[in-house]
């Protein structure tokens, strides 16, 4: 199934049977990927007069209800309402689903006790390219990605600079393979947050942070298709399912 897409000036070819998927799944489990502190999220079939609702139980059919956090759980989309007073939904605010991204890999740099992605690597990675998107992959790249408890890990960040410069780029859409875009610890400061949202002038209301992708090793720095994809949650943020679509040439 090939689709050309009319994007600004250009034509672009992408086979829809082919997706790339960098989302990482939630599932009731102790070793479903985690942050912020919490429990494992729960996947559980609601019990009623003492029956358990379960095909395998004996029930018609299975009725599970689902406990989970979007920031600690996995692939989740977030908006500005994420640091706001104001509620902004990411039901409401993301709109449109599918954007030119280019992923590029990045080394974090050593930094006292901390690594961080500083603006420096960032303008190497992508250049003069003008994306709407950028999907950020972290080195060493390991499957253990998908199952790390993060709390407590300090783990690695983005300098506000490098927030700003992709702001400065016209990123809207940044999606990463870390809990967050700011350090574990920050004292409630959110440099990175607060710069990519312009918080401090007027609202990048369109504009969305993806947390806790897993990018496949097999997949390759460049230019895609990105569509992503949210559960039409009423809340500053919701899981999320991004996919890539490899341009073909």
């Amino acid at each position: 199934m090939i689709a050309i897409i009319q994007y600004n000036s250009r034509k672009l070819k992408v086979d829809l049977t082919q997706p790339l998927d960098i989302s990482i799944s939630i599932k009731g489990s102790d070793s479903n990927v985690n942050a912020w502190y919490l429990g494992a999220p729960k996947i559980q079939p609601e019990v009623f007069d003492g029956d358990t609702i379960s095909v395998e139980k004996g029930a018609s059919v299975n009725f599970n209800t689902i406990t989970f956090n979007p920031h600690s759980h996995g692939t989740h989309t977030e908006t500005v309402g994420h640091i706001t007073k104001k509620v902004y939904s990411i039901n409401k605010y993301l709109k449109q689903f599918f954007f030119l991204a280019e992923v590029i890999t990045v080394a974090p740099e050593k930094q006292g006790e901390d690594y961080v992605i500083s603006a420096k690597q960032l303008q190497f990675a992508i250049g003069n390219k003008k994306r709407e998107a950028l999907v950020v992959r972290t080195i060493p790249n390991t499957k253990d990605k998908k199952s790390k408890q993060y709390s407590h890990t300090n783990w690695t960040y983005f300098e506000e600079d490098a927030i700003k410069l992709l702001v400065k780029k016209g990123i809207k859409h940044l999606l990463i393979d870390l809990p967050s875009v700011d350090r574990e610890e920050d004292g409630g400061e959110l440099k990175g947050h607060n710069a990519f949202w312009n918080t401090k002038g007027k609202l990048r209301l369109d504009a969305t942070i993806t947390e806790f992708i897993y990018v496949s090793n097999k997949i390759e720095d460049g230019c895609y298709m990105l569509n992503l994809q949210i559960a039409p949650f009423e809340n500053d943020a919701s899981p999320s399912k991004p996919i890539l679509y490899k341009i073909i040439e």
